[in-house]
């Protein structure tokens, strides 16, 4: 299939899908988990009949029978298909008659699955029984179409990402929205400036597991080696419904990996400081309630420049325990990219303090600042940080500052992201920072524009290469906008005079409630 085709593909089932839920009572988070199982059971069957046939023509024939042994879990496993029970094949539960009860057939499918995959224990939904007989058929013929039946492992892979991307534009199982899924731009953003190509990836905060859906699809642009011959991954993930969905995101996409349900402020389930070649999160900001005394916090080794106390020895934000865990988990060649609240780049007292050692490490390599809107269900804007303890020399002590909070395309009212050529542009700023042969194309208009020569160059607005004695001179801030330049650039969209009359509106409102309460404060008898 084309490009093109899959993307009329995704929509289509998703439309119809989403119609389906649209006419029925339920929200999108209560439909989001069974209808991803549902795309799992049809991928797992298109998978196991491509697998049939090479199975087929490559088990070895017995002499003395002449016949074929039969095939063997092992053997599916190796050509990256599930070796399905009768029941629980999609084509099975398409074909049931009115008559039969399709919630338990589906319900038991899972079961079936589960009891002879372990690693699949307790993750696939089973609870189809809340769901509406008609709505559930219909669902199961969405899936049943000759497109899909036909479509090969990574047609199901995009379809699957396009599904988890449009719940969570729904907010669908988060509370803030966005908890499990991070934008494709920034994942690509991360992906392409860490260049993740080999060994141990681990993610601390791996929601539903988009970082290493990426990292894989890097491997296959850019490798000759198998994704699971190239690396090893590692996920943590605190919310249990967030690490079923990465364990079916890396069933979906053949990734072998192991996820841990666990808190990463309190545990390193897999033991991995010091040891990865590469780390990628985007973990949730501004967590205001780690306990500082708990024991493996007082006392973790992931923790190099100490807890960001308050003065009273709380932990009032847990921004700089992750920034820390990621520089920890680095091997001393190790790169990291992740996303960070735009406040950690300023942040004073005991983080202060944290990223001035952070910075005379020399790891810090780059800083990103991304505007509003490329969140799905909040608009704030955000930084990506960048570590590599494998700098070159000539760069050890010197930080690449990127500020694109005007580098953006227009999805929608409410949405943002980079575009193709933004993103390879920006990929080619950090490419030329290492001294790395860039991968841009001669036709790239963005890239040509703000480069002419097609080499670095500080561009004001956009991009700088600054040295420590920068960054000292600046207090040790790492906010892009102070080293950059000013770029004036207004959005001609927005109502600037209606919002001021908003905000005037809003400020005579507050004034009023302040001087009511100043009164009622000012009657009290002392």
């Amino acid at each position: 299939m084309t490009q093109q085709q899959i993307k009329n593909l995704e929509k289509e089932l998703w439309d119809a899908a989403d119609e389906l839920r649209g006419n029925s009572k339920l929200t999108a988070g209560e439909y989001k988990d069974p209808l991803l199982g549902l795309v799992l059971l049809r991928f797992a069957q298109n998978r196991y009949e491509d697998a049939k046939i090479s199975i087929a023509n490559s088990l070895p024939i017995n002499p003395r029978t002449n016949a074929q042994r039969e095939a063997t879990k092992d053997d599916y496993a190796a050509a990256g298909a599930i070796l399905l029970p009768e029941k629980a094949k999609y084509e099975y539960l398409a074909a049931l008659p009115e008559s039969e009860d399709i919630a338990e057939a589906i319900n038991n499918a899972m079961k079936l699955i589960e009891a002879e995959y372990p690693d699949l224990a307790g993750i696939l939904p089973k609870s189809y029984q809340e769901f509406d007989d008609k709505l559930l058929r219909d669902l199961v013929r969405v899936f049943n179409k000759d497109a899909v039946r036909h479509a090969k492992g990574d047609v199901f892979g995009r379809i699957y990402e396009f599904f988890l991307m449009k719940f969570s534009m729904q907010g669908a199982g988060a509370q803030e929205g966005g908890e499990f899924f991070t934008p494709p731009s920034l994942v690509n953003l991360i992906v392409n400036f860490i260049q993740p190509n080999h060994g141990i990836i681990h993610d601390p905060a791996c929601g539903s597991g988009g970082m290493f859906v990426q990292t894989a699809h890097f491997i296959q642009d850019h490798e000759n080696k198998s994704v699971n011959e190239a690396i090893t991954v590692y996920g943590t993930e605190l919310k249990s419904n967030n690490a079923k969905l990465a364990k079916m995101n890396l069933a979906i996409h053949g990734i072998e990996g192991k996820i841990i349900e666990s808190n990463s402020f309190y545990t390193n389930p897999h033991n991995l400081t010091r040891k990865c070649d590469f780390v990628m999160a985007n973990p949730p900001f501004n967590v205001d309630k780690v306990d500082a005394k708990n024991k493996f916090l007082t006392e973790d080794e992931r923790l190099p420049f100490g807890a960001p106390l308050t003065g009273n020895g709380t932990v009032s934000n847990g921004n700089y325990l992750w920034m820390q865990y990621f520089y920890s988990y680095l091997n001393k060649t190790g790169r990291a990219g992740f996303v960070m609240a735009s406040s950690a780049t300023d942040a004073g007292n005991a983080e202060k303090r944290i990223r001035k050692e952070l910075i005379e490490t020399g790891a810090v390599e780059c800083i990103v600042s991304v505007g509003n809107n490329f969140f799905y269900t909040r608009s704030l804007p955000c930084h990506v940080w960048f570590y590599n303890k494998g700098k070159k020399k000539e760069n050890k002590n010197k930080i690449l500052m990127i500020d694109a909070r005007n580098t953006f395309r227009k999805v929608s009212t409410t949405i943002n992201d980079f575009s193709e050529e933004q993103l390879e542009g920006l990929t080619t700023i950090m490419q030329l920072f290492r001294g790395e042969k860039p991968e841009v194309s001669k036709n790239n208009a963005w890239f040509n524009e703000k480069f002419p020569t097609g080499k670095y160059e500080d561009v004001e607005g956009l991009c700088k290469i600054v040295d420590l004695e920068d960054v000292v001179s600046q207090d040790y801030s790492l906010t892009p906008g102070r080293y950059v330049g000013v770029v004036v650039n207004l959005d001609m969209d927005f109502d600037y005079q209606g919002r001021m009359i908003e905000i005037h509106d809003e400020l005579a409102i507050l004034n009023e409630e302040a001087t009511q309460l100043m009164h009622q404060i000012q009657s009290v008898q002392l």
